[in-house]
Order: structure tokens, then C-alpha cells, then sequence
């Protein structure tokens, strides 16, 4: 069996898409211990919804991250629910010092996003591109 694939009910796919996510205004508050915190909300959100992250790593003020996703599911879709649910999770353990970075509550984010798919040859060079950011 070709285990390069996804099967599922009538479907066999490999979607995988590299995305970056910058935080609002390009601030550089990706670090110590909201930086874990995303990744491991967006692994908790992975893990919800059936994606693989396949490599993840900030730097100050952007994410990277490789996901795994079904044919079902769409990009924009993936990263407007990785935006909206940690930007609440976020703001509810940091409203404190959010608030003196941001003068709008529940802002984290920019609006925009950076999203490549990739072939199968390229997956080890974008994951080890992702894994030497910050």
C-alpha cells in the first residue's frame, strides 16, 4: 500500500501547505511564554480538527508552520480558525499585557497570510527552512 497518501471514504490525497501568519502591526511579542503558547494552541487546534503539523517554530512577530490537511478543509478556513481561537486563548491569559500593546482588545494578528503548497519532493527543505526560524 502507497502510504504517501491519505485515504478516506472515496478520496486519496497528500495536502500539505506551508503558512506564515504576522502578529498585528508586526509586533515582536513572539517570544518566552506566548510563543509556546501558540504553538501549542495551534497543535491543540490541529489535533481538534484532524490536520498534522508537520513542522512549527516563531519567530518574534510571525509564525511558520507546515500542516497536513484533508482535501475537505481549505486554507483559508485553517487560518481563519488557528487566528480566531488563539487570538481569544491568547487574550484571555495575557489581556494584561496585550492591552499595553494593543489599544483594540482581540487584535493579534494581521489580516493577511502567506500560504504555498508544496510538493512531496520539497516537504524535508520547507520543514527544515520552518524548524532553523527564529
Amino acid at each position: 500500500m502507497d502510504n504517501r497518501y491519505n485515504h478516506k471514504k472515496r478520496r486519496k490525497y497528500n495536502l500539505k501547505v506551508h503558512i506564515v501568519i504576522v502578529t498585528k502591526y508586526r509586533k515582536k511579542i513572539l517570544k518566552d511564554s506566548i510563543a509556546d503558547d501558540v504553538k501549542q494552541y495551534i497543535e491543540d487546534i490541529a489535533t481538534e480538527k484532524g490536520y498534522e503539523i508537520l513542522a512549527m517554530e516563531t519567530d518574534k512577530d510571525h509564525i511558520h508552520f507546515l500542516i497536513g490537511y484533508d482535501c475537505t478543509d481549505c486554507v483559508a478556513n485553517i487560518v481563519k480558525t488557528v487566528k480566531q481561537k488563539t487570538t481569544y486563548l491568547l487574550w484571555q491569559k495575557y489581556s494584561r499585557y496585550l492591552s499595553k500593546c494593543y489599544w483594540k482588545k482581540k487584535i493579534f494578528w494581521s489580516d493577511g497570510y502567506f500560504a504555498c503548497s508544496i510538493g512531496e519532493v520539497s516537504t524535508a527543505t520547507i520543514q527544515k527552512y520552518i524548524e532553523t526560524q527564529g
